[in-house]
């Protein structure tokens, strides 16, 4: 009887129906067309001197805490990820970007560790949830300590990411590869929103754009990633339970693909939380799974830098792919060497255990690396 109850998703899934999918494509639409507009709008806004306006950021520790409140404000790194490749095309330097996107990787982790408060009635359960939702908080973290300082000293992530978007574009006018479809289909109605606004005087048409395309970013994402659950989910559970148990490599290619299909990391992870917590697995047998939700997550910020054409294009590419590559480079690294694989188990079960004995730590921890500390940080920075 469980098992025909469980069946039920997948069938549904299974035979999502046309309009579903319709609807999917129409949002893709719009993140490229907010995506091009919030481009052109800080173009408009900042009248090419984007670099002026964001030097308050040009501190790399204060745009990884930018980065950081505001994707667990959000809770979307998709959404903030979007956003950065949209100021990008229209400006932001990449190498004030790159911490940025650091940043809501630790940002994004919020999420998962959320739900792992519901366990919170029961001990134990609440234990390995805890353990299995900051699993992925300590390796993000440890990614930045890692990488951030060499990025600081030798810029290795803007410029692996400047030789990749090289190879990806071409021409004079730098417009992608096989891409420029994008361009005509989005290129008229981001023009019609610019003269919609245009009454507007002095910097407001540009502001008004940003506005109007962060709003439909955060509109576009939240639809398509409840539709792509509907659709996905069910699907997304049983690659999950298939691949946890047969290895690293199968966690981490299964995370990506998981996480590709729902358009979210916080899904994917927040899939694992209750599964651990009830006993189905342990955080040792999801850790690889986390780490390739990182690496899948990086699908949106790639598919917004499509909507960019002309000279910005290589820039808008170039963030997306040191997004790819510090993911990547993360898993590679810490994943790799079994001293450093072991740290972010070992704190997460410390923490787990602290938690799980006095609850408030809990609150106290989730308030002070996502909000308290970032925050004050952005404000002694200022």
């Amino acid at each position: 009887m469980n098992e025909q109850v469980q069946a039920r998703p997948d069938s549904q899934s299974a035979a999502a129906s046309p309009a579903t999918w319709l609807a999917i494509v129409a949002l893709i639409y719009l993140i490229l067309l907010a995506v091009g507009m919030i481009g052109s709008g800080f173009k408009t806004a900042t009248g090419g001197h984007a670099e002026q306006l964001f030097e308050f950021a040009s501190n790399p520790f204060l745009a990884l805490m930018i980065g950081t409140m505001c994707t667990a404000l959000i809770q979307s790194s998709s959404t903030v990820t979007s956003i950065i490749v949209g100021l990008v095309a229209g400006g932001l330097p990449v190498a004030t970007a790159v911490p940025m996107i650091m940043g809501a990787n630790i940002g994004t982790t919020i999420t998962n560790t959320l739900v792992s408060l519901g366990h919170v009635r029961n001990k134990e359960e609440f234990r390995r949830a805890f353990s299995a939702a900051t699993v992925h908080d300590f390796f993000n973290l440890i990614s930045v300590l890692i990488f951030l300082p060499l990025e600081i000293m030798f810029g290795f992530l803007e410029k692996a990411g400047g030789w990749l978007a090289g190879l990806m574009v071409g021409g004079d006018s730098m417009s992608m590869k096989g891409l420029n479809f994008i361009k005509p289909i989005t290129k008229p109605v981001i023009g019609a929103f610019k003269d919609l606004v245009d009454f507007l005087p002095g910097v407001f048409p540009g502001v008004a754009m940003i506005i109007i395309g962060i709003a439909i970013i955060f509109l576009a994402i939240t639809l398509i990633g409840r539709l792509l659950k509907m659709v996905m989910v069910g699907r997304a559970k049983k690659i999950l339970h298939a691949s946890i148990g047969r290895g690293p490599l199968s966690g981490i290619g299964s995370g990506t693909v998981v996480t590709v299909l729902v358009q979210s990391s916080s899904t994917t992870t927040s899939l694992m939380v209750p599964l651990v917590g009830s006993g189905v697995f342990r955080t040792r047998d999801i850790y690889p799974f986390t780490l390739g939700a990182n690496i899948g997550t990086c699908i949106t910020a790639l598919l917004a830098a499509t909507a960019i054409s002309g000279p910005t294009a290589v820039f808008a590419l170039q963030i997306a792919l040191v997004h790819l590559c510090y993911n990547v480079l993360g898993v590679v690294v810490i994943y790799g060497i079994p001293l450093l694989r072991e740290i972010p188990l070992r704190m997460a079960d410390w923490m787990a255990n602290i938690a799980s004995e006095q609850k408030l730590y809990a609150l106290s921890y989730i308030l002070g690396v996502f909000f308290v500390i970032p925050g004050a940080l952005v404000f002694v920075g200022n």
